[in-house]
């Protein structure tokens, strides 16, 4: 047993251990062995084999071999580079074109300028079912529909970032500062009142930040929706490994590569610009 100490004339007096709770030991136990169960289940459901990867050295080797030294003729960089601009205007588009419609399901999806209950649970299920459906799925619709190129590209991404931001936005809304809004409530204000001169302005840097992620991510899935046809250095890749080119596959892969840093370099400095300084 530890002794009590005197420190500056203040006796201090030991803190004594707590003690483990035996409900709390079994709950833990339980998460535990779950936890693991479920990892067993994942390893042998997706068949995960190390020695398999091993193995398939040669191959790798082999597609490395083809693809080393990259393809770096005007005739494969000049297309690369049209595609990667095509892929950064996708993500663009569809980052600002999905603007209006999140911040409308945002203010519906947000407790505090939600008119009604039901008007909450709709919004928030819109905005469940947008995400739930992948980026690539959309695309592939939107290509039945419009045919092959950029725009069912920049519809997907619209109608998956409006699920995504929106949520985002809305629980931004909701964790906001409630002293302006409850303020401006007391004073007779609407909602529409409320939200413009109180909740939108707390929470625009936070918006913005969000946005600007989202745009980020938006490049990167812009690249992957080529892949099904929605144009974009994504296809450039795609067809390049169908007709075994690895080489010009590099190329287009350390465009992207390009692309993705200067997008974050851009990002980057945007957020260092809205920063606030102190």
């Amino acid at each position: 047993m530890s002794t009590p100490t005197v420190t500056g004339g203040v006796r201090r007096l030991p803190v004594p251990a707590r003690p483990a709770h035996p409900r709390r030991r079994v709950v833990g136990g339980i998460v535990t062995a779950v936890v693991v169960a479920a990892h067993v289940v994942a390893w042998t459901s997706t068949e995960v084999s190390f020695g398999a990867l091993v193995e398939g050295w040669e191959g790798m080797a082999d597609f490395l071999s083809e693809a080393i030294p990259p393809d770096l003729s005007w005739e494969v960089l000049g297309p690369s580079l049209d595609g990667a601009l095509v892929t950064l205007w996708i993500g663009l588009l569809g980052t600002t074109l999905s603007v209006p419609l999140s911040l409308v399901l945002a203010l519906l999806a947000a407790r505090g300028t939600a008119p009604s209950g039901w008007v909450y649970q709709g919004a928030r299920s819109l905005l469940s079912f947008l995400r739930a459906v992948p980026d690539v799925v959309f695309a592939l619709i939107f290509v039945t529909a419009v045919g092959l190129g950029p725009f069912p590209g920049v519809l997907a991404i619209v109608c998956h970032n409006v699920g995504v931001m929106g949520k985002l936005w809305a629980e931004a809304l909701e964790d906001a500062d409630p002293g302006p809004p409850q303020a401006l409530r007391s004073a007779g204000a609407g909602r529409i009142q409320v939200a413009a001169h109180a909740l939108l302005p707390t929470v625009t840097p936070q918006f913005v930040g969000l946005l600007l992620y989202r745009f980020d991510v938006n490049v990167r899935s812009s690249l992957v929706l080529g892949l099904v046809g929605a144009g974009g250095i994504g296809f450039l890749i795609n067809q390049s490994i169908q007709l075994f080119q690895f080489d010009e596959m590099l190329t287009h892969i350390l465009v992207v590569l390009v692309l993705i840093v200067a997008v974050d370099q851009l990002s980057a400095l945007v957020r260092r610009r809205l920063a606030p300084t102190t």
